[in-house]
């Protein structure tokens, strides 16, 4: 690589991103790799990017991969909802202006080769303007900043995953020219199992043949998979992983989600993390975030108490009751679209307001371990499947942060969570949005101009929601008036 390139310029490797670049160009030529895919994840956690061919890696590894701006502002329908022919390309920004390019450059420390399409590989990316400046809107980036400053308090972030999403089986593909669209029309669908039996081993043999293709291939990605279960309802499974330092667990999060996708519908399935489908008798998919802090000087839980009978040492009561205090401003980032508010619902194993408890799964958070036990954790219960993970770790670490700073106090424990005098959780992503722009440490953390950015997508999003007449309308109204 040499000293004129995109990347050796700006100086965006470090000297082990480097040395995985090497391997990465070793492995494709003893592999016999035809392809590599450059993808980032935008806005919404949705990854996207180029796919370039053997020879031109090279190039394309020191120089980057060119995509157009306007990736960053198209809202979950793939619409422009920014004036990108203006002045500042509707963000005030001359980088932006006529959708003009953006440079993903790859991190080759993300590079695998993906079973499930031949002879092909994968990099993740970060992405920058052709001046070199990162583009603001890379959430990836802005989780690398707030783990930053985790680490200034001399804290490393830690996450496990829990994901619940569905598979069907794909009975019409819905491929026809009418059925194109912005969206286009979801495919039909048929069921894998029947509900509703948590964990039963029956179930799971049922649906085995799905998630045998499913464990072979993703294993092969090296993510840190730890158990494969039937949750409560028809035809839904979740996958859990094994805690990771901060942006390799969103990383994992991001590729075991495209993963999954891609390879059920190569075999005739249908893959949805989307929070509850409009199939009779399904149910919510949630997303639980396990987190906690690691010290940076010995690597040791900084959850842990020193004495017998404590939940959390201090530092993570505070960190918990910076998570209580911003839980509506962060909603917005646990829960990004208009359908995971149809899963808070009292009585349902999700919360519907901001409490705590001792290994209570009414709880938004439930605090997991105690003294003596190195793996003590607060699991936030908030999140949808479909959230961008950048985004949500990014809002836990500022959140926590504020309370750790501010010296917060979580209060008792809630035995009866769904009883107690606690703020409710946002109803709707337009209430959520409301106090995600009135919360003070969500906007000191990820800027004035990112939550404003956020803001209007989502709510591009919801007007586009609020003019569409729904089945419930119809049935409502057009009879009865």
């Amino acid at each position: 690589m040499t000293a004129s390139s995109f990347v050796e310029r700006h100086g965006l490797w470090s000297d082990a991103q480097r040395a995985a670049a090497r391997h990465a160009v070793q492995e494709i030529t003893a592999r016999g790799i035809e392809c590599i895919r450059f993808s980032f994840a935008d806005q919404h956690g949705l990854l996207r990017g180029k796919t370039i061919a053997a020879a031109a890696l090279p190039d394309a590894l020191a120089n980057g991969v060119t995509v157009v701006s306007t990736l960053f502002a198209k809202d979950t329908s793939h619409k422009t909802v920014f004036p990108v022919f203006t002045a500042g390309g509707g963000f005030g920004m001359a980088e932006m202006e006529g959708g003009a390019d953006a440079v993903i450059v790859a991190d080759p420390t993300t590079f695998r080769v993906l079973p499930w399409a031949p002879d092909t590989a994968w990099l993740l990316c970060d992405a920058y303007f052709a001046n070199g400046k990162p583009v603001p809107f890379d959430t990836r980036r802005i989780c690398r900043i707030a783990l930053e400053r985790l680490a200034d308090t001399g804290h490393d972030f830690v996450a496990g995953l829990e994901i619940e999403f569905h598979v069907f089986k794909v009975t019409e593909p819905r491929l026809r020219p009418t059925d194109s669209g912005q969206p286009g029309e979801p495919p039909e669908v048929s069921l894998l199992s029947t509900g509703y039996q948590l964990l039963s081993e029956s179930r799971y043999d049922q649906i085995d043949p799905v998630m045998e293709i499913l464990r072979r291939d993703l294993a092969q990605l090296d993510l840190p998979l730890r158990s494969f279960e039937i949750e409560y309802g028809p035809s839904q499974l979740e996958i859990t992983l094994s805690a990771l330092p901060g942006l390799g667990s969103a990383d994992a999060m991001v590729l075991l989600r495209s993963a999954v996708k891609q390879i059920c519908r190569r075999h005739g399935y249908h893959a949805t993390f989307m929070c509850r489908p409009r199939l009779p008798n399904v149910m919510s998919s949630g997303w639980h975030l396990h987190q906690s802090l690691t010290l940076r000087a010995n690597g040791l839980n900084a959850f842990v108490p020193e004495r017998a009978g404590e939940h959390l040492s201090p530092v993570g009561r505070q960190y918990l009751a910076g998570l209580l205090d911003h839980a509506r401003g962060a909603s917005a980032f646990a829960t990004p679209t208009i359908n995971g508010y149809k899963r808070y619902r009292p009585f349902a194993l999700a919360p519907d307001r901001a409490t705590w408890g001792r290994d209570n799964r009414g709880t938004m958070l439930r605090v997991l371990g105690g003294a003596g036990d190195p793996g003590t954790r607060i699991e936030n219960r908030l999140g949808e499947s479909a959230a961008n993970p950048y985004l949500y770790f990014a809002s836990q670490i500022h959140a926590g942060l504020d309370g750790i700073a501010r010296g917060l106090d979580p209060g008792s424990a809630a035995d009866t969570p769904y009883d107690a005098r606690a703020p409710m959780l946002p109803r709707s992503l337009e209430e959520a949005i409301a106090c995600l722009r009135e919360d003070p440490a969500m906007r000191a953390g990820f800027g004035d101009a990112f939550v404003e950015y956020f803001s209007q997508i989502k709510e591009a999003e919801i007007a586009r929601f609020n003019l569409e007449v729904t089945e419930w309308e119809h049935r409502e109204y057009f009879d009865m008036f």
